[in-house]
Parts: structure tokens; sequence; C-alpha cells
């Protein structure tokens, strides 16, 4: 077996570019302590640590109780009063634990990069260090991992177990039952990400922080009308990921490009493709910027050469 210089096994290198492990995210646990989920209003790392997004009688309802003197009146429990014939007090718990909900693109186009990691490997790496960060806050998380075949929705638990659960739901070794709710297609139509997003705004919870980690390939009006739809009962960060290629193509050159089933060869001294091959992708992105602008969204890029935590912080 060839050996790198620092005596790592080239192969084992080649992994950790292309794929990720369970491992190296759970590892991501202790980088995630210095990252901020964009909560306006958290006041300590505590469970429970977030002023409710509900006031009053806004409140979840816990039970009823019987009326001890200095209730509120207000909270009088009239039904179950007039069924005991004694006074009873509606009591309300402070929904407080904030869910977040991280949508996780991993079709087929993420498979792909020509500098530092795949753009699966860098959105898996960004998705595991939000879900620690929404565990240290004492948040609950949850996530949908889609693909061309298949989108699985993972309903917003708290503690340890929740982020493991989602991790290995990530790497692919989680257990079906443990999806809230999940698509699949046996046909040859792929599931596209208009659907995905559709789906999103029915589990997303009103409330919710909501991250969206993609390069949005085949995004289109109805997508964005989703997107914006959502932002209207939930804070939505778009994390929008690429390759230094998919910017800029490069060189006057003929380049071969493969997966191991076929082989690309793109000429860069077509200057007219060139000058069209930028235009898509600038188009791409101004519109997620657009997007995010006018619907006081936060935006976030990515690229594949870059690290994960310093484009989070």
């Amino acid at each position: 077996m060839l050996f790198n210089k620092q005596a790592q096994p080239i192969s084992q290198a080649k992994n950790e570019l292309v794929s990720v492990s369970l491992k190296t995210l759970i590892n991501l646990a202790k980088l995630s302590t210095s990252i901020n989920l964009h909560h306006a209003q958290n006041r300590s790392r505590q469970n429970g640590g977030y002023v409710s997004r509900f006031k009053g009688r806004g409140m979840e309802f816990d039970e009823a109780r019987l009326y001890q003197p200095g209730d509120d009146i207000r909270s009088i429990d009239w039904r179950v009063t007039a069924r005991t014939g004694k006074t009873h007090t509606k009591v309300f718990r402070e929904e407080r634990e904030r869910p977040v909900f991280i949508s996780l693109d991993n079709r087929l186009n993420m498979h792909f990069a020509t500098r530092g990691v795949f753009k699966s490997v860098l959105s898996a790496k960004l998705a595991g260090l939000l879900a620690w960060a929404a565990e240290y806050h004492g948040d609950r998380i949850g996530g949908q991992i889609f693909s061309e075949q298949e989108c699985q929705e993972l309903k917003p638990q708290n503690g340890r177990h929740a982020v493991l659960r989602f991790l290995s739901a990530i790497v692919g070794k989680s257990d079906s039952s443990s999806a809230i709710n999940k698509l699949t297609t046996k046909s040859t139509a792929k599931i596209t990400l208009e659907q995905v997003l559709a789906r999103l705004t029915q589990h997303a919870r009103p409330g919710s922080l909501v991250y969206i980690i993609s390069d949005f390939r085949g995004i289109n009006d109805q997508a964005e009308t989703h997107i914006a739809k959502l932002s209207e009962h939930c804070e939505v960060v778009l994390i929008f990921i690429y390759d230094p290629l998919e910017s800029n193509l490069p060189p006057k050159g003929r380049y071969r490009f493969t997966d191991n089933v076929r082989d690309v060869v793109i000429d860069t001294n077509d200057q007219q493709r060139l000058l069209s091959y930028k235009q898509r992708f600038d188009q791409r992105k101004q519109g997620l910027e657009l997007l995010a602008k006018k619907r006081g969204l936060k935006f976030i890029e990515c690229s594949t050469s870059e690290d994960p935590l310093q484009c989070l912080r």
C-alpha cells in the first residue's frame, strides 16, 4: 500500500476527502461550542435559556389543577370547574426549547469537488457542527436528508441521542423507523428540489430555526416560493455550497473529468462557453442572495476548500 509523507495510507486520506464517517461527525462536538446559532433572544447555555416566543395565554397548555389563592382568574378552566364543581386553573408550559431543523442536500451533484473535500463531505460537517451547537444550547434537533431517490425527515428531539440519530442518518446508518416521514421513488422520475422544499414547509414547525445546506442546483421560482413561505413562520438560513471550479473554469486547455463510470472532456478555449458557464453560476448565487435580502434570511456561502467551522463563524 502506498503512503503519503505523514505515513497515512493514501487510500485512507482519499476516503476522508470523498466521504465522511460517523466518528468524524461525532468529533465535531467540541468545536461546535463556539458557533452562534443566530438566536437573537439567547440568554444562557442552559436548557430553557431562551425567552419564549409565546406570551401569557399563548403558551402551551400543560394541565388543569385546583385553584390556588393568587392564581390569575383569567386562567380559570371553566369547563373543568363546571364538571367537577371545584374551581380549576389552567397551567401553561413555556416552550423554551427551540426546534432546529437542518435540511441537507445529498444528491449526486453534491458528490463532487476539484479542491478540498467533496461538497457532500463539507455539507455533512456543516450539518454536524450545527447539530452539536443546537444540543449545546439546549435546543431540539431534527432534519431532512434528501437525494434523487429519497427524502427522510427526522422529528426534532432534544439531547445527545437526537444528534447521534441525525448524524447516523447523514452517513446512511439510520433505522428507517426513526423517520417521521419518508418519500422514496422507484421510478425514473427524480425527487426535485421543489418537492423537497414543499415538504420542508410542512414538517418545520412555526418558530423553528431552519438551515438549508445545498448547492441549490435545480432551484426555480416554485422552490423560491416555498422558501419564502417557510420564512413567514421560521428563521431561515441558506448555506450555499460550491466548488471553486463551479464559479470559474480553469485557464485555456482541455480538462478530463470522471466519476469512474463516465468521462467528460471540457475545452476551455471556447470563450463563449466559458462566459455562459460563469453566468449560470452567478445567476444562481445572485438569485439566492436577492431572495435572502428580500425575505430577511441569513445567507452563508462556503467553498469546498474552506474550513466549515470558519464559514459558520
